[in-house]
């Protein structure tokens, strides 16, 4: 399931990740809020609180958010990836070299920390 984070700057759109993620949480939650922020800023700064193993999203969500990686390729600004799971922190701060724009992997402990990085 994917949920919207509030109380984050207006220039960010925070994502929690739990339980299992299918293509409908992409449809009604993250892609219409994606498209909602790069209209109003022309950029993406994200953050993703992931609460659940990378193994609970469906085919159909990878499918999506590879789509939706490729539909705002340049509008990546800053990605910051929240998880308990080593190889999704680390993976996410190498990933920054195939996208524009930079991306960095957090501790859930750091929560806060990335928020504050991402927002800046």
């Amino acid at each position: 399931m994917l949920s919207i984070i509030n109380n984050l700057p207006k220039h960010v759109l925070g994502i929690r990740a739990s339980g299992k993620v299918d293509k409908e949480d992409f449809e009604k939650i993250l892609i219409p809020a994606l498209d909602d922020l790069v209209k109003r800023k022309g950029q993406i700064n994200y953050l993703l609180q992931l609460e659940t193993k990378v193994k609970n999203f469906t085919m159909g969500a990878w499918f999506e958010d590879a789509k939706i990686g490729l539909k705002h390729f340049t509008k990546w600004h800053k990605i910051a990836i929240v998880t308990a799971e080593k190889g999704i922190e680390k993976f996410s701060d190498i990933f920054g070299i195939a996208v524009p724009g930079e991306s960095k992997g957090f501790p859930l402990e750091q929560l806060e920390e990335a928020k504050q990085w991402v927002a800046a």
